[in-house]
C-alpha cells in the first residue's frame, strides 16, 4: 500500500512551506498518522515533527443531458499537513 499519492502543489501549499515549513500531500484514505510520518521520512529523508490530517467527503454533482439528468459524484480525499523539524526541507520538484 502507497500512503503518499502525491504532493499538493499549489499557491497557498506553496506559502506554507515557505513560511513554516508545513507540506501538503494527498494520502491514502486508510493511513493514519504513524504511517503518513514513516512513509515521509522514508521517501524524503527528513524529520517529520507532526502531521494533521483531513478527510474531504464526496461532492455529489449533477448535469441535464439528452438522456436527462445524470448525477454523479468526486472521490473521498484525505490530505495530511506535515510539519518538519526546524532546519528541515523537501524539494517537492526533485526526482527521486
Amino acid at each position: 500500500m502507497s500512503v503518499i499519492i502525491k504532493p499538493i502543489i499549489s499557491e497557498k501549499a506553496s506559502n506554507l512551506s515557505d513560511l513554516r515549513g508545513v507540506y501538503s500531500f494527498l494520502v491514502d484514505t486508510k493511513a493514519n498518522k504513524i504511517q503518513i510520518k514513516q512513509a515521509v521520512e522514508e521517501a524524503y529523508g527528513v524529520k517529520v515533527a507532526g502531521v494533521k490530517t483531513m478527510i474531504y467527503a464526496p461532492k455529489v454533482s449533477a448535469k441535464y443531458t439528452k438522456k436527462g439528468l445524470q448525477v454523479g459524484k468526486t472521490n473521498k480525499l484525505k490530505k495530511a499537513m506535515v510539519q518538519l523539524v526546524e532546519g528541515e526541507v523537501i524539494d517537492i520538484f526533485a526526482t527521486n
